[in-house]
């Protein structure tokens, strides 16, 4: 075992001393070392519980014979941090996560690892460690958020409460409704609950390989949630034994997977920039232009918040584990595309990706009774506050009960009044698209690419051509936005915003919701060499690269411009004469960094630009 080099040999008597210390046994030396990568952080709704998780997670390791040990992560609040100058450490704080993660496991010769997740940066810098340092691995993450309910009974989530704050700018909100909205969005712990960021990467683990099905749409207080953290727990053990490591896992095949799961329910496309990175942790060679070619081919068959389905539906998370969960929409496009998924890839079941559909799909004809419960009581919303699920959690000392499924039907093939699966989760046939919820555009704008999240964009502003209107910072189109010198028919462009310019690539989810709540999202279009929450929606597209503070064209846009947004024909093109571009890239001169100091003063010296996944170059 790995752990033999702290642990063995007269020559690792102090070693063992300490690791006396820490409450290691005297019958511990032949069992493997688990370290729980955790993540447990008060300010963090998804993981102000996490410190439950962990324990509960080493109580069962220990129970099924390894010997664990709980290290933690930071993590940056995406929410509490916007619109503010602490989102720029957000993006970054991916590079320091998987850096520490690197730390600890090669420091302390681990045989294995169970990586406790939840939000944005966490889940990718967690990933990007396990692909560099490749010892047995399982993500089980703290699950998602019930979604929200206001005094009439709508169902709501945290982008509504943004969305809140342009509409009480025009007055079209209450100070009462506003309230209430506030109150209401964030119920519990857990991720929020809609299709963002953080859902979209537990549910991308699941496609990739390395989570258990359940992992991305079980609600973070159900019963099922402490079920799949003792399957995670027991399964580390069978993977250690195995030897069955990260990069056995996620191959060129798994990521092209969890792109196209990805593709399909409409996820953020913050998951762009993430598996970038992760797949050149992996050692594997991956661009935008595969993503694209994989979007042509993907139909969008899923829309969950931010985006509205059929009629203006909105569905949720919880909704999604209702219908059947990830496994469900990758059966519905194994049934409605044979072969477009690569089902012989490995997962960290044992089992090959086909065969965790074969017995997790809802609406195969061998769907497990084990799956049936993930989706009927997984998907249960309790009331449930945070200490009421942190105290039940370290009450069950590691231990999960069977699960009960009191129905003998299959419910996730059934329509209800009030609930049909086969709306949230459309099979192929009836897809919202017949390419995929992300697409890529190119142009001037655009050289290397930028994207746009098509699933949550209005169909009238697929394509839309208008006069830019210029901000040098989000902080300034926020202020634009709000003080109404945003017009109907005009193209926001945000610039300085990216990697490098920002630095750090400042989420845009103030500005985007500001345009629509000040109801202007069908009439407006934004650009930006930064980046959208997984929350927002419209033709809102990010990452445009070159960036403007590496002398991309985004830099040399100027008040009046003519820019077309093209996303049918995936063209970002500024409607400037070659001679116009040529004179304004003479006079152009490099910003001074807005930071040359601390961390983010030596992250934007070596950070790549949005195309390349923002890594850190040399």
């Amino acid at each position: 075992m790995r752990s033999d080099q702290i642990k063995k040999g007269a020559e690792r008597a102090g070693h063992r001393s300490l690791l006396r210390a820490t409450g290691v046994r005297e019958d511990d030396w032949d069992k493997p070392f688990i370290a729980i990568c955790n993540s447990y952080i008060d300010i963090v709704p998804g993981h102000v519980h996490l410190n439950a998780v962990g324990q509960f997670v080493k109580e069962a390791v220990r129970q099924a014979g390894g010997v664990p040990f709980i290290f933690n992560t930071i993590g940056v609040d995406d929410g509490i941090a916007m619109g503010h100058e602490g989102m720029k450490y957000s993006l970054p704080s991916r590079e320091l996560i998987a850096d520490s993660v690197e730390t600890m496991l090669r420091a302390h010769c681990f045989d294995g690892m169970v990586c406790i997740p939840n939000c944005d940066k966490i889940v990718p810098g967690m990933l990007m460690a396990a692909m560099r340092v490749n010892i047995p691995t399982i993500f089980v993450s703290g699950g998602p958020m019930e979604a929200g309910r206001t005094r009439s009974g709508r169902k709501v989530d945290l982008i509504d409460a943004f969305y809140a704050v342009g509409q009480k700018e025009i007055g079209a909100i209450s100070d009462e409704d506003f309230l209430d909205m506030e109150q209401n969005a964030c119920p519990t712990c857990g991720s929020c609950s809609g299709m963002f960021t953080a859902n979209s990467m537990n549910c991308l683990c699941e496609a990739l390989g390395m989570a258990l099905p359940g992992n991305g749409t079980v609600l973070a207080t159900s019963e099922e949630r402490k079920r799949l953290y003792r399957r995670a727990a027991e399964q580390i053990l069978r993977l250690v034994e195995q030897d069955l490591k990260p990069r056995d896992i996620a191959t060129l095949e798994a990521f092209d997977n969890a792109m196209m799961l990805d593709m399909a329910m409409g996820g953020s496309t913050n998951t762009l920039l993430h598996v970038l990175a992760i797949a050149r942790e992996a050692g594997i060679e991956y661009d935008m232009g595969r993503i694209n070619e994989l979007s042509l081919k993907t139909p969008n068959i899923c829309k969950v918040a931010p985006s509205a389905a059929a009629e203006g539906k909105v569905f949720h998370i919880q909704d999604v584990d209702r219908a059947g969960g990830i496994h469900t929409i990758l059966g519905s496009l194994e049934r409605g595309k044979p072969g477009l998924l690569k089902t012989g890839c490995k997962t960290v079941t044992g089992k090959t990706l086909g065969e965790n559909i074969a017995e997790f799909d809802a609406r195969g004809d061998g769907v497990s009774r084990e799956a049936l419960a993930l989706y009927v009581e997984g998907s249960k919303t309790t009331g449930k506050d945070v200490e009421t699920v942190r105290r039940e959690i370290f009450s069950a000392k590691g231990q999960a009960p069977a699960a009960k499924l009191d129905v003998a039907s299959n419910p996730c093939t059934e329509a209800t009044p009030d609930f049909d699966p086969f709306e949230v989760i459309r099979e192929v046939e009836r897809a919202y698209s017949p390419e995929g919820g992300l697409t890529i555009l190119y142009g001037n704008l655009a050289e290397e690419g930028s994207v746009v999240k098509t699933a949550g964009v209005d169909p009238e502003m697929l394509c839309h051509e208008g006069p830019a209107i210029v901000f040098e910072s989000q902080e300034d189109a926020c202020k634009g936005i709000l003080g109404k010198r945003v017009k109907p028919g005009m193209v926001v462009v945000i610039r300085y915003e990216g990697p490098r310019g920002g630095p750090g690539m400042q989420e845009m989810l103030s500005p985007t919701s500001f345009i629509k709540g000040m109801g202007l999202s069908k009439s407006v279009a934004l650009i930006t060499d930064g980046r959208f929450s997984g929350g927002t929606s419209g033709a809102c597209v990010g990452h445009v690269s070159p960036e403007a503070a590496e002398g991309g064209l985004i830099g040399l846009v100027q008040d009046g411009d003519l820019i077309r947004v093209d996303i049918p024909n995936k063209r970002l093109e500024l409607k400037v004469s070659e001679a116009e571009i040529a004179k304004r890239r003479a006079a152009w001169k490099r910003p001074e960094p807005k930071m040359n100091f601390g961390w983010l003063g030596r992250y934007q010296k070596g950070v790549a630009n949005a195309a390349k996944g923002a890594i850190l170059e040399g």
